[in-house]
C-alpha cells in the first residue's frame, strides 16, 4: 500500500486523495448500516485519465479496487476491505456535452441524478429515471447497477436511457464510445455490458444519455382498489386508455400507508375510510392538446362502474400531485421506524404480481404469524418491494436472525413463479447466495468467464456480484 501511495501522490492533487479517518467517514458507510467499508484510502480522480492513471497504478501493486458513486447502494456493492482501495468518482461531474437535435446528454459519471435531471429541465428536456436517492446517487452508480425507478413502465431501466458510455477497463484501457447514435449495429453492444456489472469489468467514466420531450401536462390520482386482483384489471385499462402516457404505476398497501401517516409530517389520508390496496398512477405527456385531466377522469369514471376500483383521490393541482406522491415517499422512510425490516427485491411477470404477493404473504405468516408484510412498489413492471415488518411483541435482533429462513421462503416462491431475486437494486455482496442459488448454472458460469478475461487479475470490485 505504501508504494501505491507513492505512485497515487504523483498522480492526484491534494484534492485528490484521502487517507484520514475523518474525512473517509463518508466513503465507509454503507447506506443501510449492513456493511461498512475498511479501506484505508479513497481515491478521487478528477477525470478519465486520472482514473486510468490509477487502476494502472492499483495494476501494478496488486491492489485491488472498488468504483463508488454517491454510495447510496443497498446490497454492498461499494463495500471495501482493508487492503482495497475505494476510487470515488464524485469529482467527474461535468456535462461534457447537449445536443438538443440529438436528444442526447453526455454526462460524467460523478453527476447528481437529480442535477442531471434539473440540467435537462433548463432546457425544456427530460431525464425520466427517478428513485428515491437521486438527491444524491450518481448517474455513473445508477448505470452500473442498472437501476430502475417510478418511470419504468414507461421509459424503461437505466440501460434504456444509454447510447454511448466512456469506460476505464482493467488493463487501463480506455473504452471510448460516445458517438451517441441510435443505430450501430457493428458487433457486441460492450456498454451493455458494463451497464449493470456494478463495476467488476470497467469503471464507467461518462455516457450519453436519451433526452426526451418536457412532460409540461400530467395527471395524477390514487384510487382504492377492489381488491389486489384489480391492480392488473387497472394497468391494462390504463395502458389501453391512456395513449401512450402512463408514467408511473405504483401499488401500495394499507400497511403502507398507515407508516407513513402515523410517522411522517405532512403525510394523510386522503380517504374518508381505509381500503386494503391502492394504486398511485400519474399521466404525463408534453402538450396541452393531450386533454390528460379529460383522459383520467374517463379512465377513473370507467374503472369505478366496472367496480375495478371503489374510490380515488384526483390531485387538482401540482401541489397535491407532490402530496399524494408523498404518500409513496413516506411509506418507505417510515418503515425504518417499525423495527426491523426483512427486504426483498423482487420481480415476476407483471400478470402473476398478485399471486405471488397472496402466496408469500400466507408463506411468510404461517412461519410468522404476527409478521407484517408490507408489499409496494413497481407493480407496472412486476417489480415488487416485497418488505416484511417485524411483529410488534418481538425483538428486533431476534426477528432479524431469522432473515436467511424468511429470504428462502419468499424467493423460493420467486423461484417457481419464474421471477427474478433482484429487479433493481443489483446484487452487490448481499444477494451472492442468492446468486449460487437461483440463477441458471450455465449464466452464472459465462459470466465468470467474461470476468475472467476482461479483468483476468480480480481487481475490480472482487467479491461482488459473482459467488
Amino acid at each position: 500500500m505504501e508504494k501505491l501511495l507513492y505512485r497515487l501522490r504523483g498522480i492526484l492533487d491534494d484534492r485528490g486523495l484521502v487517507t484520514a479517518s475523518s474525512e473517509a467517514e463518508p466513503y465507509l458507510t454503507e447506506s443501510r448500516g449492513r456493511y461498512r467499508s475498511e479501506a484505508l484510502v479513497i481515491a478521487r480522480p478528477v477525470d478519465t485519465n486520472q482514473v486510468a492513471a490509477i487502476v494502472d497504478a492499483c495494476s501494478a501493486e496488486k491492489v485491488s479496487l472498488v468504483p463508488q458513486g454517491g454510495n447510496t447502494g443497498l446490497c454492498g456493492g461499494a463495500v471495501a476491505g482493508s487492503k482495497q482501495l475505494i476510487l470515488s468518482l464524485e469529482r467527474l461531474n461535468r456535462v461534457r456535452d447537449l445536443d438538443l437535435a440529438n436528444n442526447t446528454i453526455t454526462v460524467e459519471s460523478g453527476c447528481i441524478l437529480a442535477n442531471l435531471q434539473q440540467h435537462s429541465l433548463s432546457v425544456n428536456r427530460y431525464f425520466p429515471l427517478s428513485l428515491g436517492a437521486e438527491g444524491s446517487c450518481q448517474i455513473g452508480g445508477n448505470l452500473a447497477t442498472n437501476a430502475g425507478g417510478v418511470n419504468v413502465l414507461r421509459y424503461g431501466n437505466a440501460r434504456e436511457q444509454v447510447l454511448g458510455i466512456e469506460a476505464v477497463m482493467p488493463s487501463g484501457e480506455v473504452l471510448s464510445d460516445l458517438n451517441g447514435l441510435r443505430k450501430n449495429n457493428t458487433g457486441y453492444d460492450l456498454k451493455q455490458l458494463l451497464v449493470g456489472s456494478e463495476g467488476t469489468l470497467g469503471i464507467i467514466t461518462a455516457a450519453v444519455l436519451k433526452l426526451y420531450p418536457y412532460p409540461d401536462h400530467s395527471a395524477t390520482a390514487l384510487v382504492a382498489l377492489r381488491d389486489l386482483e384489480a391492480s392488473i384489471e387497472l394497468l391494462q385499462t390504463a395502458s389501453h386508455a391512456s395513449n401512450g402516457s402512463l408514467s408511473s404505476f405504483e401499488l401500495l398497501p394499507r400497511l403502507g400507508l398507515q407508516f407513513a401517516c402515523q410517522h411522517i409530517p405532512d403525510c394523510n389520508d386522503p380517504f374518508d375510510r381505509p381500503h386494503e390496496w391502492y394504486v398511485l398512477l400519474t399521466l404525463q405527456g408534453s402538450g396541452a392538446g393531450l386533454g390528460l385531466d379529460t383522459m383520467l377522469q374517463s379512465l377513473l369514471a370507467l374503472t369505478l362502474e366496472e367496480n375495478i376500483i371503489v374510490d380515488a383521490v384526483v390531485a387538482s393541482n401540482e401541489a397535491q400531485a407532490e402530496r399524494l406522491w408523498g404518500l409513496r415517499g413516506g411509506m418507505v422512510e417510515a418503515q425504518r421506524l417499525e423495527g426491523g425490516s426483512i427486504k426483498h427485491d423482487i420481480s415476476v411477470k407483471v400478470s402473476l404480481v398478485p399471486e405471488f404477493i397472496q402466496r408469500a404473504v400466507r408463506a411468510v405468516k404461517n412461519r410468522l404469524p404476527d409478521i407484517r408484510p408490507c408489499p409496494f412498489g413497481h407493480v407496472g413492471d412486476g417489480n415488487i418491494h416485497f418488505n416484511l415488518s417485524q411483529p410488534l411483541e418481538m425483538d428486533t435482533q431476534e426477528y432479524m436472525s431469522l432473515q436467511g429462513e424468511v429470504n428462502r421462503i419468499v424467493l423460493d416462491i420467486v423461484a417457481d413463479l419464474g421471477g427474478s431475486f433482484s429487479a433493481e437494486h443489483g446484487i452487490g455482496m448481499l444477494k451472492l447466495e442468492e446468486m449460487q442459488r437461483y440463477k441458471n448454472p450455465v449464466s452464472v458460469d459465462l459470466m465468470q468467464r467474461v470476468k475472467k478475461a476482461i479483468d483476468p487479475d480480480g481487481l475490480f470490485n472482487p467479491g461482488k456480484v459473482l459467488p
